[in-house]
């Protein structure tokens, strides 16, 4: 865990939490796909090509069909016994990406 400057002594301990929970999850990857030719983070990398269809209707987004995945991240979901849904409701979320975060933070 590297040093983060926060002042206050929750945000210390919600740092620490993120940090230990983020290790976590890289040890139950890298023993999910030990059997794997593959790193956790090249596995991490191939995950990055599922995405989702909007369905919309009347112009109103009403979910996000996701399609059936390429076989190697299929085999990567398999071996962490991470069931893929088909569809996932739209919520009508705002997602921020790093690259739309600069025009959404606010200016002090």
């Amino acid at each position: 865990m590297r040093p983060i400057h926060v002042r206050l002594a929750s945000r210390t301990r919600g740092h620490a939490l993120v940090v230990m929970l983020a290790y976590r999850i890289v040890a139950e990857l890298a023993r999910c796909w030990q059997h794997l030719d593959l790193t956790v983070a090249e596995g991490i990398a191939e995950l990055t090509s599922l995405c989702a269809i909007e369905v919309s209707v009347k112009g109103r987004p009403q979910l996000n069909r996701i399609p059936q995945p390429r076989d190697s991240v299929r085999q990567l979901l398999d071996a962490a016994s991470v069931p893929l849904p088909w569809a996932v409701l739209s919520r009508a979320v705002k997602v921020t990406t790093k690259r739309k975060l600069p025009t959404r933070r606010k200016v002090h």
